[in-house]
């Protein structure tokens, strides 16, 4: 994708993802625009299986997006496990293996440490905030990457740094957690269960909101809404659709700062990746 000056165009996209998709917990995918340095937000979509998900991919358009899955796992347990410390070839070996297969693998690892120290780390962890990409529960983030990236990767998709694709379509690593916890501290705004979903989380949603809308974030942009669609996002108590639009956001950044790495460091590890505004 020829990238024009920080102000450009192209469509833009945040991604909710999930790694067993349905109808009642779908991968939501914020599409939207930048112009002068606002963010405009077009529409939502819903796609209730990793084939809707494959498939939207491929289809044709130019656009850059910011997933909510992890693109690598830890360099220091994929030498301990011996696995290809090429990403490409690495994250082919992983597809190959089935969740079970990556649990047993994931849980004697992690049995052979000391307590406090049992997940190994990307180095992007850190600065993000993020759980080790090697997590199978709460959340399940290995799983997300073991259904996430190889379908980037079959879509022939460019991942910078990582992997040489299709110029034309760009992803990269978002994390919607980061740009949340800049504004709202460790107040939580979502969650999946009913008895959780509280006034207090709500009114966390309208903040987060707000303060999108103002610029009020290290990001300098603004995210504009119509009030329906702002409605929509106040409501949505799980909180999918706002995390799209967190990485909406971060995908937006990363076209400000432009080709070939879109704000990704130059001394990231080629083999775990980077979260990108981290």
């Amino acid at each position: 994708m020829a990238v024009p000056a920080a102000d450009a165009t192209p469509r833009l996209l945040g991604c909710d993802f999930s790694s067993s998709p349905t109808r009642r917990k779908p991968i939501v995918l914020a599409i939207g625009s930048l112009q002068n340095g606002r963010v405009q937000l077009s529409k939502l979509e819903h796609l209730d299986s990793l084939d809707a998900f494959a498939g939207w991919l491929t289809r044709p358009g130019d656009w850059l997006g910011a997933f909510d899955f992890p693109f690598g796992l830890p360099r220091e347990l994929v030498q301990q496990l011996g696995w290809p410390l090429d990403w490409q070839a690495c994250i082919r070996h992983y597809a190959s293996l089935g969740r079970e297969d990556i649990r047993a693998h994931f849980a004697a690892f992690c049995n052979a440490r000391p307590a406090g120290g049992k997940f190994a780390h990307r180095a992007t962890d850190m600065p993000a905030g993020s759980s080790p990409s090697m997590k199978w529960v709460n959340p399940p983030v290995a799983y997300m990457l073991h259904a996430g990236v190889p379908r980037l990767l079959a879509a022939g998709v460019h991942l910078p740094g990582l992997h040489e694709g299709d110029l034309r379509r760009v992803a990269l690593e978002g994390y919607p957690g980061l740009l949340a916890r800049e504004v709202l501290g460790a107040r939580s705004y979502k969650s999946d269960e009913r008895a959780r979903q509280t006034p207090e989380r709500l009114i966390a949603r309208k903040d987060l909101l707000t303060a999108l809308e103002h610029g009020q974030t290290r990001l300098g942009l603004r995210l504009k809404l119509t009030h329906a669609q702002r409605d929509a996002l106040v409501d949505d108590a799980r909180g999918d659709a706002l995390d799209a639009v967190l990485c909406l956001m971060q995908a937006a950044w990363a076209l400000r700062q432009g080709a070939p790495r879109f704000g990704l460091p130059a001394a990231m590890d080629p083999l775990e990746g980077w979260i990108v505004t981290a």
